[in-house]
């Protein structure tokens, strides 16, 4: 029993410390070998180089590709003025009365497409800053209104989605990034369309109090920030087929790739023996990983006159994705080294016998380690790893479609995982020039209680059978 008190410290004291800011690459190592102590054991150093490191090893070497090309596909769209140019054009299109859908779809389009959230905040937070400014709307919705579009529906419910936590789930479930369409498309119009109406409900609260806007309500911006908010948000910024092509190619073929051709009948794929693996636990990442090189490379060779430096891009791309993928693979070996302390069996006994309903347990386990770590995809990974194999035993049992996990794991991490230490939270207010006091209340109305009722709604639809 001391055990599992060991491992509950340890995480009260995981989120204790990530709110204040400390590093998880520091952080977990030290937790995890903490709750290895109150379990009773002194083993430190065999857990350390054995479990946690090897742990954090074997994500990397399974996600790092998608990382780093996502990446890399986030700073070519950022530098050549791509992202820019798309959530210009939809703001040019729909115009200052509809400035929250505005911003929601622009940042929708470029997240699906596979950029980045931090570069399409940066990517459109002028834009919002001019249209809301235009229509009245305070200034302290703007960051409600990026992360709906950001990250909410189209990081973790709509089917192939290309951000990395609709690739996590993939090798524990055989599944592509287009699993449980019906269930993906359901849950994004909870989210897209329960966040627009709250937050239109709050700007017109606001009109009519008459709130104006107000550059920095409250809030003292940063020199960087100042210089966001002065940019020319009506400049041409190209042709707008050519700035979206290399988002549609993503998708496109990521969709014909992982159906068609990275799929057991296309050929004999006998020979993935020798590398102890199977085509339906790869064939949804490599479909994935050729998709965003493609697009690198056409968005390269379509905006080459933009580029001064093309290599200078490509590597300031890749040396930000090792911030990403080190942060999410430390939190992943501290839950490997918690799944295999003894007292875990009674955690993980507890959590699978919440419910019968594999979906349920699922839900739950994805969502309060999404919450604890403040990490949608280190959340998920640590849940999954724990418990992933015994949920698909479950599912198989009871006739659940592993596409149906799939799903809710994904739409389970993007609830909680939004809560004030996470850091695409603090990212997005910082690049906005506000407090947590100004704007967190309606990001935790769209990014965090809506997607929970979208989870629920998800699972009980899963449950039915719907895929």
């Amino acid at each position: 029993m001391f055990g599992v008190l060991g491992i509950i410290i340890s995480l009260i004291l995981l989120m204790y410390f990530a709110y204040k800011g400390v590093s998880v690459i520091i952080l977990t190592p030290v937790l995890a070998l903490l709750a290895v102590i109150l379990g009773g054991s002194l083993n430190l150093l065999p857990v350390y180089t054995e479990t946690y490191m090897v742990s954090l090893a074997n994500y990397v070497r399974t996600y790092f590709p998608i990382f780093l090309l996502g990446a890399i596909f986030g700073k070519v769209m950022d530098s050549s003025g791509a992202a820019k140019c798309i959530a210009n054009t939809i703001a040019k299109k729909l115009g200052k009365e509809k400035a929250i859908i505005a911003v929601v779809l622009s940042c929708a389009i470029l997240t699906y497409g596979g950029v980045s959230l931090f570069v399409v905040a940066f990517a459109v937070y002028p834009i919002a800053v001019s249209l809301f400014r235009e229509a009245g709307v305070p200034k302290r919705l703007i960051p409600a209104s990026i992360a709906l579009g950001s990250f909410t529906f189209t990081m973790t419910a709509l089917p192939g989605t290309p951000q990395v936590q609709n690739a996590i789930p993939m090798p524990f479930f055989g599944t592509d990034t287009w699993a449980s369409p019906v269930l993906g498309i359901i849950a994004s119009l909870i989210m897209a369309v329960g966040g627009c109406a709250w937050l239109m409900y709050r700007a017109k609260k606001a009109i009519l109090a008459k709130e104006a806007f107000s550059p920095e309500e409250g809030e003292v911006a940063a020199e960087a920030i100042r210089d966001i908010e002065e940019e020319p948000v009506n400049e041409s910024l190209g042709n707008f087929f050519i700035a979206i092509l290399p988002i549609l190619l993503v998708l496109v073929l990521n969709f014909l790739l992982s159906k068609f051709v990275f799929v057991e009948s296309f050929m004999d794929w006998g020979d993935l023996s020798k590398y102890n693996t199977t085509i339906q636990k790869v064939g949804g990442t490599w479909a994935l990983i050729v998709s965003l090189l493609i697009s690198i490379l056409i968005c390269l060779f379509t905006n080459y006159k933009k580029f001064d430096h093309p290599v200078k891009i490509i590597n300031e791309g890749a040396n930000g994705s090792l911030i990403a993928i080190l942060n999410t693979s430390a939190a992943v070996g501290y839950g490997n080294v918690i799944s295999s302390l003894a007292a875990f069996e009674i955690v993980k006994g507890s959590i699978l016998g919440i419910s019968k309903n594999p979906l349920v347990a699922e839900g739950i386990s994805v969502t309060a380690l999404a919450g604890i770590t403040g990490s949608a995809s280190g959340g998920m990974s640590i849940a999954l790893g724990a418990l992933g194999e015994n949920l698909l035993k479950l599912a198989n049992t009871y006739g659940i479609d592993p596409q149906v996990l799939h799903r809710v794991a994904t739409i389970a991490c993007g609830g909680l995982d939004s809560l004030p230490h996470n850091g695409a939270v603090v990212t997005l207010l910082a690049v906005c020039g506000l407090t947590h006091k100004k704007s967190y209340f309606d990001i935790m109305m769209v990014s965090v209680i809506i997607p929970i009722v979208a989870l629920i709604a998800a699972i009980i639809l899963g449950s039915m059978g719907i895929v």
